[in-house]
């Protein structure tokens, strides 16, 4: 998908909400659980539920990948599912040496028609360069995530900068705001204006709001850039908002209170 594509479906919708199908088998409602493809059913309906709230989905490959065979075939039938209006990333971070890399790129590129693909940068240039050479996709760095052991690493500090900041000013580098996305998780929005200032141009993925404690408001406020520029993942707050045969209503409930709010915030940039 092209960048102006993406940007004209946010200012369509008044949404910048990724919906995360992270769709663990052991929580999807009890009535669908034992049905024969129980994955994909609970996904078409979450699709169907939320689709008019969000401009993306973002699938977490490993709870598809643990199901073997199946999860895979699961995934590229969701995939398949998706309306090609919405942006899909897979979120399977990967990163290898080149010529690895560039098959993880045909699998989540050709083989499985994703737009994007997180990615892991500490293996250099090369173990990224792979993704980049394919056109209308996004590769997705990871730069400060929002789980507790990004201190260990991409909060050290090297010399007078931070590691995520070495990251993200290196990597920017390597392509361009039409091809390159930065993960920053929402529960470092304190620092959003730090990287914003690093990559002012970038789209930005940001994970962390809902479940992790995250705030929109303050991620609207300091991630925004004239192109709105962020896309807001929430994953288990919506597609789990329900347990019974009503779920998929419950979770659009859940998507669409999202998109009231980032209205407002679109109004208000």
């Amino acid at each position: 998908m092209h960048r102006n594509t993406l940007v004209s479906e946010i200012r369509k919708k008044q949404s910048y909400l990724c919906v995360g199908l992270d769709t663990d088998p052991e929580k999807i409602p009890p009535h669908l659980q034992g049905k024969p493809g129980a994955t994909v059913l609970f996904n078409k309906a979450i699709i169907d539920a939320t689709k008019d709230f969000c401009v993306s989905y973002k699938i977490n490959t490993a709870f598809y990948e643990a199901m073997g065979v199946a999860g895979w075939e699961a995934m590229e039938e969701t995939v398949a599912y998706i309306p090609d209006t919405h942006f899909t990333i897979a979120d399977a971070k990967r990163g290898d040496i080149g010529n690895t890399s560039s098959q993880y790129a045909k699998a989540f590129f050709e083989t499985i028609p994703f737009d994007a693909i997180t990615v892991a940068p500490y293996m250099g240039e090369d173990s990224i360069r792979p993704f980049l050479e394919y056109e209308n996709k996004w590769t997705i760095v990871l730069g400060l995530t929002s789980n507790k052991g990004a201190k260990d690493f991409e909060l050290q500090k090297l010399g007078e900068e931070f590691l995520y900041e070495k990251v993200l000013s290196t990597v920017s580098q390597w392509g361009n705001p039409d091809n390159l996305m930065f993960v920053t998780g929402a529960t470092q929005a304190g620092e959003l204006a730090n990287i914003r200032r690093i990559i002012p141009d970038n789209f930005l993925l940001v994970p962390g709001v809902g479940f992790q404690g995250g705030s929109l408001k303050e991620v609207s406020r300091y991630g925004m850039n004239d192109e709105v520029g962020i896309l807001v993942n929430a994953s288990r707050a919506i597609i789990f908002a329900g347990s019974g045969e009503n779920f998929a209503e419950e979770a659009a409930t859940i998507a669409q209170q999202y998109q009231a709010e980032m209205a407002n915030y679109l109004v208000a940039k």
